[in-house]
């Protein structure tokens, strides 16, 4: 039975963040995800999570200016140091908040840099990342996003990403399946998944078109769910979708499915 993990940076957004740790348990879910950890003290996110008996089960490394439009910076041949910095701010907070796995956004591709660099650089750097986390241990993933949400995304293809986690050869790097940048990229999900399921470390949902809750859009997500069970995929998938209306109105597609969350 797939596990599944609430978006707090997308579900529950109309209270405030920390009261979304809250919502999201009486929603059923036993475990959360989020983009960035970092605006808040970490005792206090840890204290939410074991008031709701909750489990964080993925953040990602610092990613730049948000606010501003960067998506990553791991690619960026002028952010080496500040990239390894944010590397150790997030082992700082994983330890604390007993989080599994860190995922590393590779942002935009700057104008006027040659790929070879862009890939060396992204190489480099998460050839550090994986080493540092696999000392603390935390493994590292990668996650190719698409270029209609995100333009210019450095990383937006699974075989892309697959090939720069062999040149990296860490058994500490993985790929994170997001099933809605997937189908708006390339579509083949459940072969995919499939194929590369022992690479595959964590999986995130939303429909398309909108990128609303399953069950909005054109993706199959029971025949996918049955799929995942079928093949045996054992990790949580992240709800990182963005309700129609408000969260709780959306998850008619997770009730049949809660009672299986352990």
């Amino acid at each position: 039975m797939p596990r599944f993990a609430a978006n707090l940076t997308m579900l529950f957004n109309e209270v405030p963040f920390l009261d979304r740790f809250e919502r999201a348990a009486h929603a059923g879910f036993k475990a959360v995800e989020f983009l960035f950890p970092y605006p808040y003290p970490v005792a206090e996110l840890k204290s939410r999570l074991v008031a709701n008996r909750l489990e964080l089960v993925l953040h990602n490394l610092p990613a730049g200016n948000w606010e501003t439009g960067e998506r990553g910076i791991a690619c960026l041949p002028d952010r080496v140091d500040e990239f390894r910095d944010s590397v150790a701010r997030a082992i700082e907070y994983g330890a604390v908040l007993g989080v599994p796995q860190i995922n590393c956004l590779a942002g935009k591709a700057p104008a006027g840099v040659d790929d070879d660099v862009l890939r060396r650089t992204f190489v480099e750097n998460l050839r550090y990342a994986a080493a540092a986390l696999k000392k603390a241990g935390i493994r590292l993933l990668v996650e190719p996003i698409n270029r209609y949400d995100i333009p210019g995304f450095y990383l937006n293809r699974s075989a892309q990403a697959l090939s720069i986690i062999d040149e990296v050869g860490s058994d500490n790097l993985y790929l994170q399946y997001d099933i809605y940048h997937a189908q708006r990229t390339e579509g083949e999900l459940i072969a995919t998944m499939h194929k590369h399921l022992a690479r595959i470390a964590h999986i995130q949902i939303a429909d398309n078109p909108g990128r609303n809750e399953p069950g909005t859009g054109e993706i199959h997500y029971e025949h996918v769910f049955a799929a995942l069970d079928r093949i045996g995929y054992g990790g949580w998938i992240g709800c990182e979708y963005k309700p129609a209306t408000t969260t709780e109105a959306g998850l008619g597609w997770f009730e049949p499915l809660r009672h299986g969350q352990g």
